[in-house]
């Protein structure tokens, strides 16, 4: 079975509220690959990667993140999983 790669931007007020640290617990514990990131816009960027159902019970986790988080829209774009290891916080791009 092949896994899944999704690339996901969540938009809200999502940075300075913990949500990459709360991304990287909960897909890690999915057992995902993939990393995040803040942008620049204000906005997280996500690449999960693995079995179709926990990237899905992911992306929908991202709708509501932690607790301090306001999540107002999540975009899902197709991608490729790039030989990725693991779960990984990466800088700001």
């Amino acid at each position: 079975m092949s896994d899944t790669a999704v690339r996901v931007m969540i938009r809200g007020r999502v940075q300075g509220v913990w949500y990459r640290g709360w991304t990287v617990e909960q897909a890690s514990a999915k057992g995902l690959r993939g990393w995040v990131r803040n942008r620049r816009d204000g906005a997280v960027e996500a690449l999960f990667v693995g079995s179709a159902d926990k990237v899905e019970a992911m992306i929908e986790a991202c709708r509501s993140g932690p607790p301090a988080a306001r999540v107002d829209a999540v975009e899902r774009f197709s991608a490729a999983d790039g030989g990725v290891q693991g779960f990984e916080q990466r800088p700001t791009e």
